[in-house]
């Protein structure tokens, strides 16, 4: 037998496996998805996500501080509303006394270390459910969308919070975010992390359960990118590096290790996030519970994928259990 061709003598040990890897997964890489609702006592089971919960700013620091003790160092709000009076443009997403305002402000004061961004949608806040102001005929405006996706952002930065992600895929959000946040004394104290390439996927149903954010009527399939896109998604991935993003996203992850990779050629200066979004979560615990396989060593592998193809911070419900494992 050829030298050449004998290679487990370099990953015959526990240890020399490890140094397969280019890079392995650190507790500084996680940042937690949290949903923030306007009860302030929440603490609500989601039954399509397992193990994880609606919470109320009252319950924020018995839920987190064990986490935070643990290392957790990030984590992204979801606002959800169970009571406000939602309508065209998304008023109630900036509400000073609204689950995410009030939260930035609490996780703050509690936790000083804590780095906190802010997922920027209006889909939670909207009366119709879709991302942004909508034409009569149901149709995204985009100029208004832009401007009032930007206002929240900016109302964001002004509460507190270390980095805003605008998640709604309006053409231009970036640039106009960017400004924003520019014009008013903030362009270097708040992040801009973007949703680049998110994807019109089938994946997003637990979090829709959770955030109650799935559309009154149509779907989202003309701002979120199609599935096979591969071409929209670098170039959406290159104009947002040219308006201004400090960090990319792809959305979801597993499905899409092919424009993970794809991103982290276009921009190699840029942190590359990734979102373990909530169908795939649920799948893999789903797995786990049919006896397919090891729930850990799964959550493990589909993290790996993500941070083999150039991910270099990863959006997963799976915080918690590797702030253990790790």
């Amino acid at each position: 037998m050829d030298i050449s061709s004998i290679l487990q003598g370099g990953y015959q040990h526990p240890l020399s496996r490890q140094w397969q890897s280019k890079r392995q997964l650190t507790k500084s890489m996680l940042m937690y998805p949290i949903f923030i609702t306007d009860d302030p006592d929440a603490s609500q089971l989601i039954p399509t996500l397992p193990g994880q919960s609606r919470w109320g700013v009252n319950k924020l620091e018995g839920f987190l501080g064990p986490l935070v003790a643990k290392g957790l160092q990030s984590v992204i709000l979801f606002g959800v509303p169970m009571s406000c009076e939602k309508d065209f443009r998304g008023t109630p997403a900036d509400d000073e006394n609204g689950p995410v305002i009030l939260a930035i402000k609490k996780l703050r004061s509690l936790f000083p270390d804590l780095y906190i961004a802010c997922d920027v949608c209006l889909c939670e806040y909207t009366d119709h459910g879709h991302c942004g102001v909508l034409h009569k005929d149901g149709t995204i405006n985009t100029e208004p969308s832009v401007e009032r996706i930007a206002e929240v952002a900016l109302n964001y930065a002004r509460a507190g919070a270390h980095c805003v992600a605008p998640s709604d895929m309006m053409d231009g959000r970036i640039k106009y975010i960017k400004r924003s946040l520019i014009d008013n004394g903030f362009g270097n104290k708040c992040t801009l992390m973007s949703y680049s390439a998110k994807f019109a996927s089938s994946l997003y149903g637990p979090f829709r359960d959770a955030a109650g954010s799935a559309p009154s009527f149509g779907n989202r399939k003309c701002y979120q990118l199609p599935p096979a896109g591969r071409g929209l998604a670098r170039r959406a991935l290159q104009r947002d590096v040219v308006e201004g993003a400090d960090i990319l996203m792809v959305k979801p992850a597993m499905p899409y290790l092919d424009i993970i990779a794809d991103a982290a050629q276009i921009a190699p200066d840029h942190p590359l996030a990734c979102y373990q979004v909530s169908g795939e979560f649920a799948m893999i615990h789903a797995g786990a519970k049919a006896g397919v396989y090891s729930l850990r060593d799964m959550a493990f592998e589909s993290v790996d994928g993500m941070l083999r193809a150039g991910a270099t911070l990863i959006l997963t419900y799976f915080t918690p259990d590797f702030l253990e494992w790790l």
